[in-house]
């Protein structure tokens, strides 16, 4: 990643699925940082499937299992919460938007102008749609990349799951968890958010995502 943020020329622009304790300490000093926070219940899905997608993971076991391993903390990439909370700490840092994936999908323009004058881009209403437009998940997902058919990527994902659930991009959706989670497994994904993440202050409201 650092090899490519140095081949890229400036300004410019990278993903990362890592927690700030493994970031540079000075990060936020140097860089503007947007972090989405999602509700654990929607999480847990969406890293299952992907979880059984990617052959680097290739999970084979069961959902209910998988279920256990997120509360366990026992994931790769995990634990989900202390994840969380490295940024949750850092929310008031005047370089860090911290958004809700919920918030996204309820308002995206909303959300959009937030990033706007987050990063003093000063885009127009025309240019903030045509960005709302290429970024939404049905142009996302009809990038042939996001399906994981590409001959030379075809190695690296499971075909069977592609069929079955989907590729790289599935739904994105908040609240699908509800035709996922049983009740037991949502009272286990319940009780680990009320014990790791309301108590440093996030608060996610079910009924209402």
């Amino acid at each position: 990643m650092l090899q490519m943020c140095e081949a890229t020329p400036q300004p410019r622009v990278f993903k990362s699925h890592l927690p700030f304790s493994l970031h540079h300490p000075n990060l936020l000093d140097k860089i503007k940082v947007i972090y989405v926070v999602r509700n654990p219940k929607d999480v847990v899905v969406s890293y299952h499937h992907h979880s059984r997608l990617h052959d680097l993971h290739d999970y084979g076991g069961t959902f209910h299992d998988f279920v256990k391993y997120f509360v366990d903390d026992d994931l790769m990439y995990g634990p989900y919460w202390l994840h969380v909370k490295d940024a949750w700490d850092r929310r008031h840092h005047p370089n860090l938007l911290l958004l809700f994936f919920e918030d996204l999908k309820k308002d995206y323009m909303g959300e959009l102008r937030k990033i706007d004058k987050f990063l003093g881009a000063n885009l127009s209403e025309e240019q903030l749609r045509n960005v709302a437009k290429h970024s939404s998940f049905k142009e996302m997902k009809g990038r042939k990349v996001a399906t994981g058919v590409k001959e030379e990527e075809m190695d690296y994902y499971k075909p069977d799951v592609i069929k079955e659930n989907g590729g790289f991009f599935r739904k994105g959706e908040s609240g699908d968890w509800k035709g996922k989670l049983t009740p037991e497994q949502e009272a286990m994904v319940d009780k680990w958010t009320a014990e790791k993440m309301t108590s440093f202050g996030i608060k996610f409201t079910y009924s209402v995502w």
